[in-house]
């Protein structure tokens, strides 16, 4: 061979060698950037989910994880949260405010492929309704006529409750009183159906954990089905091709991963892994807010984070005490120096601005007052005061601010606290029990109204958890449904707010804003204070 034809293949096979070695150097495709490729969004979520039964799920995160796979009379309009048709295509409201009456697609279908009919509301919210069931939600249905007496067992017959359906494609609603807000109230996973069929084949339709939520079992009627469920790993939905807006559906698939550990999260984020992160922890904020890659998101919530007390605890019976725990509580402290100014310190529990209210000022931190208060409970300068304990569920941000709190009740009142960190599923098992003292918690509106935040504090509410009860605070309650006047109303709520604040069954921190990672890549994704971002309205769009 000629030197020449030979430096040319020599220089032919190194160029073909450099581009081979050049091609494997190259960072190996991230599940972010093949989720684009392919339509798969990847989410973390915190806490693990419980359970996938719309009637059992009682998390405000199980929202973004149920959301997925089920579907009500309405839906949500991606931007700002108002009702639109759901199931339902169109509905009518009788003129006196109390009767809706809700036409049913004819193309909605379970994702087996079985029509969804009128009956299988009423069944769904029969169960949800049912005593012996015990849906923490149930009472977001006693704007219902006959609803409360019925869930409560003072009524045995469900058909003096005001649901009817004259048809197989009607739902007819009848309300004990006119409710501005019930369309929004709609909204809440407890009034989404399941179907029957398929909860009569796994056992009791009537009893908790009867696994028909697994994937080889699960039915439901949102815009994706249920495809895998690795508990403690992964949820993955893929497209439903039985849902009655399928067309609309741009995702291919969902990924949802349980992750309680924030900086695993972060970590996750950070690698490729995720596209939208639940959190940020508080130390790894300040570098993202200094980045130009506008990955951190910081969304108005409307809601609150705040402790639970169990008065039937005999170390926090004593009022005067809980008050001592209210009033020596820094929360201004815990904003600023924990959560780097990225929520908003309030020692009430409803937002303002809702419906034209604005809350009380609420026992606000007063060391002074806190230690007068502990003195009146009979325990001056906290000698002879029981060790109180203080549960929360794993996380770096919750840990950090109930070692906060452990030192502030120490320094200022002479409290011994001790700290108690669990994972998820047994802090909820723990609340249902009433197995704590002090219970780190959080509360997001269902709807846009402070009513959705005073009702959690009714004695027969499922979501009070506390023990707590107080008859003129149910009174005020009461007036503020009864009253026309949207004055006279804010003012009957400010006044339970105020009592239900000074008996202190609760210790509020903060008001909520979502603070969490979300790559650029995703579309459809908008700022609202509830949190919600339904999924088949989000797509994955690569960046130019």
């Amino acid at each position: 061979m000629r030197r020449s034809a030979f430096a040319a293949l020599l220089g032919t096979v190194l160029l073909l060698g450099f581009a081979m070695l050049a091609g494997g150097c190259r960072p190996r495709e991230t599940a972010v950037e093949r989720g684009v490729r392919e339509q798969v969004l990847h989410r973390g979520f915190s806490p693990d989910i419980a359970d996938l039964d719309p009637h059992v799920a009682m998390m405000v995160s199980d929202y973004g994880v149920i959301s997925a796979f089920f579907e009500g009379l309405v839906a949500e309009d991606p931007r700002d949260l108002h009702p639109v048709p759901g199931v339902a295509e169109h509905w009518t409201v009788s003129a006196d405010g109390l009767t809706y009456t809700f036409h049913l697609r004819s193309n909605a279908r379970w994702s087996n492929g079985d029509p969804i009919t009128a009956p299988d509301f009423l069944a769904s919210w029969r169960r949800a309704l049912t005593p012996s069931f015990g849906c923490d939600n149930a009472n977001l249905m006693y704007v219902v006529r006959g609803a409360a007496d019925f869930h409560q067992g003072r009524a045995t017959r469900f058909s003096d409750v005001g649901f009817a359906a004259p048809d197989a494609r009607t739902v007819v609603i009848t309300l004990e009183r006119p409710t501005p807000y019930f369309l929004s109230l709609l909204q809440h996973w407890v009034w989404w159906p399941v179907h029957f069929p398929t909860l009569e084949k796994a056992g009791d339709p009537y009893a908790r954990g009867t696994r028909w939520t697994r994937p080889e079992t699960f039915v439901g009627n949102g815009p994706f089905r249920l495809r895998e469920w690795t508990i403690g790993q992964r949820i993955v939905g893929e497209r439903s091709e039985t849902y009655w807006d399928a067309a609309s559906v741009r995702l291919r698939e969902l990924r949802l991963y349980p992750m309680e550990d924030i900086n695993a999260e972060e970590r996750a984020f950070r690698g490729g892994q995720l596209h939208v992160t639940e959190a940020v922890p508080a130390a790894k904020i300040d570098a993202y807010r200094a980045s130009p890659s506008g990955e951190l998101r910081m969304d108005p919530a409307l809601g609150t984070y705040f402790y639970r007390l169990n008065v039937t605890h005999p170390s926090l019976a004593s009022a005067e005490l809980r008050r001592a725990l209210a009033q020596a509580v820094d929360r201004e402290a815990i904003v600023t120096r924990i959560l780097r100014g990225t929520q908003v310190a309030s020692a009430a529990f409803t937002p303002g601005g809702l419906a034209g209210y604005e809350p009380p000022r609420g026992l606000e931190y007063d060391p002074d007052a806190a230690r007068a208060s502990l003195a009146a409970a009979g325990y001056p300068g906290g000698k002879g005061a029981p060790e109180l304990e203080l549960l929360f569920n794993s996380s770096e941000n919750h840990r950090a601010i109930a070692e906060a709190l452990q030192e502030m009740w120490r320094r200022e009142l002479g409290l011994s606290v001790r700290l108690v960190s669990m994972e998820g599923k047994t802090v909820l098992d723990a609340r249902r029990t009433g197995q704590f003292q002090l219970l780190r918690s959080s509360w997001v509106g269902d709807y846009a109204d402070p009513m959705t935040f005073l009702a959690v504090w009714r004695g027969a509410s499922g979501n009070n958890y506390t023990g707590w009860r107080s008859p003129a605070y149910e009174a005020l309650l009461d007036q503020a449904e009864r009253t026309p006047s949207e004055a006279e109303r804010a003012t009957r709520l400010r006044e339970a707010e105020t009592l239900l604040l000074s008996e202190a069954p609760l210790i509020p921190l903060y008001r909520y804003t979502h603070v969490y990672l979300l790559h650029p890549q995703v579309r459809g994704w908008y700022s609202n204070p509830m949190g919600r971002h339904p999924y088949k309205h989000v797509w994955l769009e690569p960046t130019r």
